[in-house]
């Protein structure tokens, strides 16, 4: 039975032999009840000379009728029914058949010919359905087929709600698991049937059309990495069960918790280690405000930092729409109770960051309010000085002012070597860090890390739209890498990088291997069950303004110098510190062309940091093989 399962052809050819059988026994009963029991010579002999016809009419409608191409292992109510309006249609013909040949055939033979070949075929392919065990829900006719991957706890959680909405979720056709003891084995019915290698041989031979991956134990290392290779080598489009945490914000009655792959799946990362001591040491029954609160990694900091139990947390937010989301979900997973307030406020106003330093007293900040989108900055460059530089430089003065304990600045790997305003302003805003830690008692520091995926206007979520209408999905250029990090993990190492007490310094967090674009938007559209450039296209568009190629973590002077914190993904960058003078000297500069939207802007920045080279327009883009982007 499992070979015939597993060979195709040879299947249909042994069906297709079986049913023939079937026919003649069926009109041989016909026959018989038409006579009964006893069929005189002379009408046998006239049934012999009619079977190559009614043989020819009953095969002819099932083959072209599409009998032999449906899984009768998975068989449900329409593919009975089409086999009823088969029969019915191969008994029409055959009572024509025998007017028109003259076949001398009874008419009550014909009638209940069809009535007994429905009977025959379809009860041999529900045995088939049973002794091979591979039943499905009822409900489930029009749903696809699936495959989980992933044996235990998770895979039987993924197999029930399948089962309870398999027009939705799909059917669970077959599981795949690489535990030995696992093979042979049944979950609700449903077989486990190979290990992750095989998943792309599984696909073909069981006509998979969706994967569910249900391994929520291997987060996004290695391994995770391997198995999702392995389901876009097999062109499914490939979903993933949700972690209990994800869940549990889900809600509504009924919601399957089953979600669609997001590229920082294919990560090859390995889960955070947080020295949890040290974090609660500085956070919990603290004060602690968050700039920037209702972004994407400024919210993400404010959910880790609840999990400290501060004395009261402030998410202090420009945008009041953002802002009062965070605020509803918080409260509906900590209590209505929880410390939690929300301010509406910009950092360009001292004013305002005064009065609610008096009024709250915040011990801890982290600095995540920010311009951050590298077009938009290049067209309006003053709107960066003013809210990137002299906005930090106004939360800096109140918080030094006020007497907060920490502040805990997010900067970012475009500040190095910056060919664009915002990184440029970013790395001003790393100067004010230094000079701050210097000159007063407030623990000052920065960290610094790449691209953050899912955040508001990344690359993620525009292909993923992009796909969503039907392409084409755009790349800026074909050998564009950048640095990723997913938003939990970025957010966990800014708090613990917070809690690492050494004032001034520029924490580097370890962002991987640099991962090239291109690749990244073509496993993102296999994902989606396309193939790229085939059912999908790609563009490419051309750098953007103020775009690299490449980006780094680290300036050429500081690369000796790094040294090694407690925390194995946390370095700290060694920068050379500006002289007081100096420093006071650039932000002159700068201030006199804060209102100057255009190159006066540009080159101020590039007079205060040395480093900074303004893109330009029809500059060449750098060589796949060179060391970085300037």
């Amino acid at each position: 039975m499992k070979f015939l399962r597993e060979n195709k052809w040879l299947r249909k050819i042994s069906l297709f032999v079986l049913d023939i059988a079937l026919i003649l026994s069926c009109v041989y009963i016909s026959m018989e009840l038409r006579f009964e029991m006893y069929i005189p010579y002379h009408h046998a002999q006239t049934m012999m000379n009619a079977l190559p016809t009614l043989l020819a009419v009953y095969m002819g409608v099932y083959f072209f009728g599409g009998i032999y191409q449906i899984m009768w292992r998975y068989g449900g109510v329409r593919d009975v029914f089409r086999l009823c309006v088969l029969s019915a249609i191969a008994c029409a013909l055959s009572l024509a058949a025998n007017s028109f040949f003259h076949l001398g055939l009874f008419r009550g033979v014909l009638i209940m010919l069809p009535f007994f070949t429905m009977i025959a075929i379809g009860g041999v392919r529900m045995i088939w359905r049973v002794f091979s065990k591979d039943r499905i829900p009822v409900g489930a006719d029009d749903a696809l087929p699936v495959m989980v991957v992933g044996a235990g706890e998770a895979g039987a959680y993924a197999v029930n709600i399948c089962n309870k909405n398999p027009k939705r979720l799909g059917r669970p056709v077959i599981l795949v698991d690489d535990a030995p003891g696992k093979q042979g084995l049944r979950i609700q019915n449903v077989p486990v049937r190979g290990t992750t290698k095989d998943i792309p041989k599984l696909v073909q031979r069981y006509d998979i059309r969706e994967i569910i991956v249900a391994i929520p134990s291997l987060g996004t290392g290695k391994k995770m990495q391997e198995i999702l290779d392995l389901c876009n080598e097999a062109g499914c489009h490939t979903r993933m069960l949700s972690e209990p945490t994800d869940t549990d914000e889900i809600g509504g009655e009924g919601t399957p918790f089953i979600r669609e792959l997001n590229i920082s799946d294919f990560l090859s990362r390995d889960e955070v280690e947080l020295d949890t001591a040290s974090i609660a040491g500085y956070l919990k029954g603290k004060t602690v405000m968050v700039t920037g609160g209702g972004g994407s990694i400024g919210s993400e900091i404010c959910r880790q930092i609840m999990r400290f139990k501060p004395k009261l947390l402030i998410i202090f937010e420009i945008y009041e729409n953002c802002a009062y989301e965070l605020e509803y979900e918080l409260r509906q997973r900590y209590g209505v109770e929880c410390p939690l307030i929300t301010l509406i406020g910009s950092i360009r106003d001292k004013q305002r960051l005064d009065e609610v330093f008096d009024l709250y007293h915040p011990e801890v900040v982290f600095h995540a309010a920010a311009h951050k989108h590298v077009p938009l900055m290049e067209r309006s460059p003053a709107e960066a000085i003013k809210n990137n530089v002299f906005g930090t430089r106004n939360l800096l003065q109140s918080a030094s002012e006020h007497g907060v304990e920490r502040l805990v600045q997010l900067s970012t790997d475009k500040a190095v070597n910056p060919t664009n305003v915002m990184g440029a302003t970013k790395r001003i805003t790393e100067m004010l860090i230094q000079r701050y830690a210097a000159t007063t008692s407030m623990k000052c520091m920065a960290v610094r890390f790449g691209n953050v995926l899912g955040s508001h206007g990344s690359v993620i979520p525009l292909m993923e739209s992009q796909i969503r209408k039907g392409g084409p999905v755009t790349v800026t250029h074909p050998d564009i890498t950048r640095y990723f990090m997913t938003i939990p993990e970025a957010a966990q190492l800014v708090l613990q990088a917070g809690g690492i007490a050494k004032s001034g310094s520029i924490f580097v967090l370890d962002m991987g291997e640099p991962v090239r674009i291109m690749d990244l938007a073509q496993k993102l559209i296999r994902a989606y069950g396309y193939v790229p450039n085939v059912d999908m296209p790609i563009k490419i568009v051309g750098l953007r303004p103020g775009e690299k190629l490449y980006e780094e973590l680290l300036m050429d002077t500081e690369r000796d110098k790094m040294t090694k914190t407690a925390h194995k993904k946390i370095f700290v960058a060694n920068v050379d510190r500006i002289e007081d003078e100096q420093f006071d000297r650039m932000m002159r500069t700068l201030e006199e062309v804060v209102d100057k939207n255009d190159e006066r802007a540009v080159e101020a920045i590039a007079d205060v940091v040395p480093t900074y080279h303004p893109w330009k327009k029809n500059a060449p883009a750098p060589k796949s093989e060179d060391k970085a982007a300037g």
